[in-house]
């Protein structure tokens, strides 16, 4: 059993943000990885070199690597979500017989014909800032009280340096299954988070199969790395 992370919005290299939690998988024999996302400006030569903007790279490449990551990977799968990769998860494992559960970490579980902002209040959160050049961005004086606040002075730091401007219109692209209602799901509220109010994760969670909560903040793999390995060491073994 392998374990795929798919990152959240305005930020690039998902194994990073992923590394804690990977480096306990991997001292039980479970492999993980983390495929980039062209949206936030990952894809690279496999994306035409586009970059984020008004005609970049948007949530259906998002889709596609995710999907294209997961054909390459032999036998079967746990998926993580984290926050915007639940919008991408949903409909890029669709279908996929290989994808054995599905954990969403402070995320969303979006029907079809929703989108990211579909969870919202109708209007940009204050710690997103929304350029004229069709991408948005964390504000970067708001990231640690936000999604950061329980994390110790060196994961800080290697967030800070890793967000970046994302292709706006993945906040409004709805997307075109729900994967989520095909594949066993768990869902892990975290109860202290900042960005995702705990409300809104609750009522995302009632989607789920299953729910789990914890005293965390927008990264529980980076600051309570032991647990979230724990839960997902029982979900590879549960198979």
């Amino acid at each position: 059993m392998r374990v795929v992370f798919v990152h959240g919005a305005c930020v690039r290299d998902g194994a990073w943000w992923w590394h804690r939690t990977a480096a306990i998988l991997e001292s039980e024999g479970v492999p993980s990885s983390a495929p980039p996302l062209p949206s936030c400006g990952e894809g690279g030569h496999e994306d035409g070199g586009r970059l984020p903007g008004t005609d970049g790279p948007s949530l259906p490449d998002d889709v596609a690597a995710v999907r294209a990551h997961l054909a390459s990977v032999a036998g079967p799968v746990v998926v993580v979500a984290h926050s915007y990769g639940g919008v991408v998860v949903a409909e890029a494992v669709a279908g996929l017989p290989s994808v054995r559960h599905l954990l969403f970490v402070t995320s969303f579980l979006p029907e079809p014909g929703e989108s990211l902002s579909s969870f919202g209040d109708g209007g940009p959160a204050p710690y997103l800032d929304f350029g004229s050049d069709g991408t948005f961005g964390v504000r970067p004086e708001t990231a640690t009280e936000t999604f950061l606040q329980d994390c110790d002075e060196e994961a800080v730091a290697g967030a800070h340096a890793r967000l970046v401007r994302q292709t706006a219109a993945v906040t409004v692209r709805p997307v075109g299954a729900a994967a989520w209602k095909e594949i066993p799901s768990t869902y892990l509220v975290c109860a202290l988070d900042n960005g995702t109010p705990p409300s809104l994760q609750r009522a995302q969670a009632a989607r789920a199969d299953r729910v789990v909560e914890i005293d965390a903040g927008h990264h529980p793999f980076l600051s309570r790395p032991d647990e979230v390995a724990g839960l997902v060491l029982r979900l590879v073994a549960a198979g």
